[in-house]
Order: C-alpha cells, then structure tokens, then sequence
C-alpha cells in the first residue's frame, strides 16, 4: 500500500481539516469524545468525525493496559486496515510492548524504516492533530520454514500436535481422533516426531503386522484411516510443505524481546511466499499463540501486554474449523489474556469470526464495508448488531466511511466500553510500503535469530529409530482392505464408532496427560494438543 492509504476520501464523514475558530462540539459528540479521555498511557488512533467534520480537540484512544483483553480489526479490501495494524504496532512498539504481526501481503516491512512525508501525510496529520515526525521500528523478519525473505520459522510435528495437524491435512473428526492416537503411542515409546518422514514412519509401524497391536487396548488404527492420513501428508509434501516441520525448532520466547533502547520489537512473519497455502499458515499462527500459551506464566491484570499478536486472514481459521477445534481456539483466546497476550483478529466482517470469539475481543476497529450483493447487505446489518447502541445511523456510517478512517470503540480503563466513535485514523510514521528484497535480506543475515535458526537439523528420530528395527521393509503407505461394500454407511476413510467411544474415555484421556517417555523426555500438551519439552 502506499501513502495515499491516509489520504482524506469524500465520503458522508469526509471534511477538510477543522480551523482553530470551528464551533464547539455539540452536546452528543462531547459526550463521545468524553469516553475517549483517559488518564493512563494510551495509544493514539486518530481524532472524532462528527457531522461532516474531522474533530483535532478531540482525539480517540485505546488506553495501553486493555490492549491484553484482544481486538478486532474488520473492514472491506482497500480500506486501510493493513496501515491500522502498523499505526497501532508502531505505538506499542514505542511503548516497550512487542509485537507480532503477519505480513500477509509484504507490504508491512516498512515499519523498519522511517516514513515519507508527502502533501498527503502533511494534509492527514493536519485534520487530526497528529505531530507527525518519521520514525523507523525495531524490527525482526521471519519466514515459515525459510521460504522468503526471513529466519526460518520450524516447528517439529510433536509440538504441532494432532488437533493443528488435522486441521492443516484437512482431516475430519474421525481421523483427527485416529491421529491423536498415533501421536500418544510415539509419545509414550519415546519416537521423536521432529519432521513429516517420521510421522508417515509411525502410521506405517502401527499398521504393520508387527506394530498393529500397540494400539490394540485403546481402539487401533484401522488400514483404511492410515491411508487416508498417509495420502494427506503426502499431498502436504508435495506442495511443498515438509520445510515447514524440523528442527531447530523456533522458541517464542524470541517474540518477547525489547530493544537495548527499551522499545518493543516488532517480529513480522513475511508470508507472501506462502499465499496459496492460506491453511498452513493460520494454523501455524495457532500454534504460535498455543505454544505461548503453554510456556507463559500466569500474570493476571497488567498496566500493558507482554506481547500484542495481530492474526490476519482471521477467516482462513475458522472455515471447516471442527468444534473441537473453535472450542480450543475459544478456550486459549479466553485463557491467554491472562498471561499478558493480547490478541487482535484481522478479517473482513465480524462474522466471519465465531460468536465465541467475538464475545472476548473487547476492542473494535471497524473500517468501511460494502453492500453491492445480498450477501454484502446481509453483513453489513449482522455488522451493525454486533455494536453498542450509539448516536451514529451506523448502516449509513459504515457505507460511507472513506480510506483510512473507521468506527472504534474500546474497553475504558474502567473495562466498560466507550461510546461508538467514527474515527478519521492518524497516519503511521514509518514506511507505508514495503521494503526492497535486498534489504530485507540484509536486515535477516544481520539478525541475532539468524545463526540460531538459519541451518536445518536432522537428528535422529521416529523415521531412523524404526527403519533401523526394519530394515528390511521401509514404511511405506497401507494398502486399502480389501472387501469393501461399495456404499458403506460410513465413509470410506472412517473409523468405527469404537474409536470416538475410546478418545473420549477418562482412560484415554489419562494417558494423553502423561509426562515422560522411554527417552526420558518430559511432555505436556496443551488446549490443541501442542507440546514441547519442558525447557
């Protein structure tokens, strides 16, 4: 995006900038601007729009100590969200906060370098009373497995965990509980599950002759589900995947960092390279925020976050998302507020996150949407339901809304929400735009994270252990039973209901929360069954 993100568009709300003898505000926007005048440290987002007019005196804020109780930022493509997340990084940044951010469409590693001026960014500032000045923020690139322009991002497949894996292999619910299954028995006999060849060589074990009873006592592993997740990680592997799972394994501890001049870093997740695999990444974003959640100590009520995480593509999450899965994503939203997290969702209508969800995200930056269908009109009324009531014809508000300017409202310091405020947004002081390639490449071999993370490792794990122990027959994919009724009542790739009956059992559930192995090692699992040893 460029600077013209900030530039003033002719809209219902839409004014020149307010001269210093304007009027006085009327009794219901004083009232408004009243909800906005916080004592503690805030954030800055812009000044009140009020009749045609763009209000300087009267400046909307978010105060810093509710950024932990999460956030949404909603709104039609092209209507400044992206240049919303970098105004409210930046502040955060500024005040000490780290900040991760997910830089779907590369234009986020501006934030790095000061900003331009331009008539645009002057005539901005101006209507909003903003003294802009251009500002570079500390700034780390990092990249899913390596592939583009930042320190790679691993994860081993242990710590990924089935609920996430199934969600990513688009399994369903009764493979997703098969899966769980083979990630316990490697658990228990201490098989290291670091890359995908280790996964496949553990399906294939359990339905050998040799390794088909291991399972025996808690359900089995039926030939027909092995295939159907063998044939899913192979397609995995084939687009391209595999880089995304071994070792080092990435430590986010490395999200919490501050720079020696105390401000926040700002770790952007460059995924450009991966924008056609809109599965893998929101799921490689959960579990980045679950294994925050399971390594973090419990704080309570801070005056400001540990960490601010900025999901966008938020609907990429939740579509097909089993309700195992929402209830997990909804238990560690509700949960990791408490460790200091905040969380704010990126995505184009409020409906596209669940209801749940929604509930918790006390903070709203609604920009512009559109109604050129049914479908637009019909999201734009479920839009308007989700507010408080307000002084605004908010139908009309949020259809007319220009670039860069949006509807907020917020949590107060006394954790009531403010009054609905239509908001002309301050424009953010680093680089609206990306950097070049050269440059970012630069900036990731010159970072500390680079020498940690930068060479993949392949130790010995799931795969050796047993292609050592058979050596004579390498895993290879099941064949499919062979009678079959052509029109089962179950699905092909099913299990039988025995295996549903054995997931959800005390037994079973007993075991999955087993610490140690035969190794030795010390496991825990968290709300998505993500886990790591404990450091």
């Amino acid at each position: 995006m460029s600077d013209s993100e900030t530039a003033p568009s002719a809209g219902p709300q839409a004014a020149s900038a307010m001269p210093q003898d304007a009027p006085a505000l009327p009794a219901e926007a004083r009232k408004i601007a009243s909800g906005y005048a916080f004592t503690g440290p805030a954030l800055d987002l812009g000044a009140l729009l009020w009749d045609g007019r763009c209000h300087a005196g009267a400046p909307v804020r978010v105060p810093l100590s509710v950024l932990g109780r999460h956030g949404l930022v909603a709104g039609a493509t092209g209507t400044g969200k992206t240049k919303t997340l970098q105004l409210i990084a930046e502040q955060l940044s500024a005040r000490g906060v780290p900040v991760f951010l997910a830089d779907i469409k590369g234009d986020l590693s501006g934030i790095a370098r000061p900003g331009q001026r331009s008539d645009r960014v002057r005539e901005r500032s101006g209507e909003v009373g903003q003294a802009w000045a251009p500002a570079g923020f500390p700034a780390e690139f990092l990249a899913l497995g390596g592939l583009g322009h930042g320190v790679p991002v691993r994860a081993t497949v242990t710590s990924f965990g089935p609920v996430l894996l199934a969600k990513a292999l688009q399994l369903n619910r009764t493979q997703e509980q098969s899966l769980g299954l083979i990630f316990h028995y490697a658990d228990t006999k201490g098989l290291e599950l670091i890359d995908l060849k280790d996964l496949r060589a553990v399906v294939a074990f359990l339905t050998s002759d040799e390794g088909r009873a291991e399972l025996g006592d808690i359900g089995g592993l039926s030939r027909a589900t092995a295939g159907v997740i063998l044939r899913s990680l192979t397609a995995f592997e084939a687009q391209g995947m595999a880089d995304f799972f071994g070792e080092p394994e990435f430590d986010t501890a490395d999200l919490l960092r501050t720079a020696e001049d105390g401000r926040g870093v700002v770790s952007v997740l460059e995924l450009p390279a991966v924008q056609e695999k809109p599965l893998l990444f929101s799921t490689f974003l959960m579990w980045l925020l679950a294994d925050l959640f399971h390594d973090l100590p419990e704080i309570g009520d801070a005056d400001k976050p540990k960490l601010v995480f900025f999901f966008d593509e938020a609907h990429l999450l939740f579509h097909g998302a089993s309700r195992a899965f929402l209830d997990s994503i909804t238990q560690t939203v509700r949960l990791i507020r408490s460790k200091g997290v905040g969380v704010f969702f990126v995505t184009q209508t409020p409906k596209d996150v669940p209801g749940d969800v929604l509930a918790q995200l006390g903070n709203r930056v609604q920009h512009a949407l559109r109604a050129f269908t049914p479908d637009d009109d019909k999201a734009l009324r479920a839009t308007v339901q989700t507010f408080p009531r307000s002084a605004y014809d908010l139908g009309e508000l949020l259809t007319g809304l220009g670039t860069g300017e949006a509807v907020v409202t917020v949590l107060g310091e006394s954790g009531a929400p403010t009054p609905v405020a239509a908001t002309r947004l301050r424009a953010p002081e680093s680089l609206m735009g990306p950097v070049d390639a050269a440059e970012l490449d630069r900036a990731v071999r010159a970072s500390v994270l680079h020498d940690r993370y930068a060479q993949a490792v392949d130790r010995e794990s799931a795969y050796e252990r047993l292609s050592a122990a058979r050596p004579q027959e390498p895993a290879r994919e099941p064949e499919p039973t062979a009678r079959r009724a052509p029109r089962a009542p179950r699905a092909a790739e099913e299990e039988p209901s025995l295996v549903e009956q054995v997931v959800h059992s005390p037994m079973f559930r007993s075991l999955a929360r087993s610490v140690g192995t035969q190794l030795g090692r010390e496991i825990t699992r968290s709300l998505f069954g993500t886990a790591r040893r404990r450091r």
